[in-house]
């Protein structure tokens, strides 16, 4: 398989300005990247579709990021990217990003809801039972990082298994960060979730541990991982390529790269053009 054979779905992508105060501003430089940029750098290596959110409604890091600006602004910028899809981001400190979601989740565009409990600086086992009660409600898929301390993957568990109509994606296979660097706390999220409700993507550093891939797909199998870049912090040709060079089936790559994201998403709503009318 190469890049030309399978256009891909990747999960996690993010676009816009990379700021953080304690962060080199040369590193900052390389992880910001505008919509053009993203879809341009995904095309180039075959995958379709990137699901975005805005960086300015994550960073900096804190609870005054604007989030319902950022998401209003990338209600407008996303559809004219070829190439782009959209997470509306929610963030329960600021409460009118619930119905800003509701609204912006019927565009055909907008195909998931993005949570971020270290950027907002909220821990999960606090506002778990409102979220997951929202994301039934709304019926829509929802990615969230997982694996630093406000975010530790079973955190996610026992609302999982009370709210068996919300689908969460983790992000970032093998981050262990909250946890002594535990690389194997994604996956046993998935295992303890007895309704089927949460997945994992790949788009972690970790995933370049030689072993990491193939081990997550034989304990939870490929129906449970998604392809994910991360998006302009990584670059996504190497993600990609770390996924066509695992040593799983070919069906499994298929499953991973396009099938099963395709299917998360509900992507079969989408225009057969891949162009929206705003």
């Amino acid at each position: 398989m190469n890049f030309g054979e399978l256009k891909a779905i990747d999960s996690h992508g993010h676009y816009g300005v990379y700021t953080q105060a304690t962060a080199n501003p040369l590193a900052c430089q390389f992880s910001s990247a505008s919509g053009s940029e993203v879809a341009a750098r995904a095309r180039a290596c075959g995958v379709e579709w990137t699901v975005v959110s805005p960086l300015a409604g994550l960073l900096p890091r804190g609870t005054t990021t604007d989030v319902f600006a950022a998401n209003e602004v990338a209600f407008k910028e996303v559809p004219a990217v070829q190439g782009l899809l959209q997470y509306v981001i929610v963030n329960p400190l600021q409460p009118k990003t619930y119905d800003q979601a509701r609204r912006m989740l019927r565009a055909p565009w907008c195909v998931g809801i993005k949570i971020h409990p270290e950027e907002h600086c909220y821990r999960i086992a606090d506002h778990g039972e409102k979220l997951f009660s929202f994301f039934e409600e709304v019926a829509a898929p929802v990615m969230t990082h997982s694996g630093c301390p406000n975010s530790l993957p079973a955190d996610f568990v026992p609302f999982a298994n009370r709210h068996p109509g919300a689908r969460v994606l983790l992000a970032h296979l093998g981050n262990g960060a909250g946890d002594n660097g535990r690389v194997e706390n994604q996956v046993r999220a998935v295992q303890a979730a007895k309704h089927g409700n949460l997945w994992v993507d790949t788009s972690s550093a970790r995933s370049i541990l030689p072993g990491l891939i193939e081990w997550a797909v034989q304990e939870i199998g490929a129906e449970r991982l998604l392809f994910g870049s991360d998006t302009p912090l990584y670059h996504v040709a190497m993600q990609r390529t770390r996924i066509e060079m695992a040593e799983i089936s070919a069906e499994a790559k298929r499953l991973i790269l396009r099938e099963i994201p395709w299917n998360f998403f509900h992507l079969d709503r989408l225009p057969a053009s891949g162009v929206f009318v705003v």
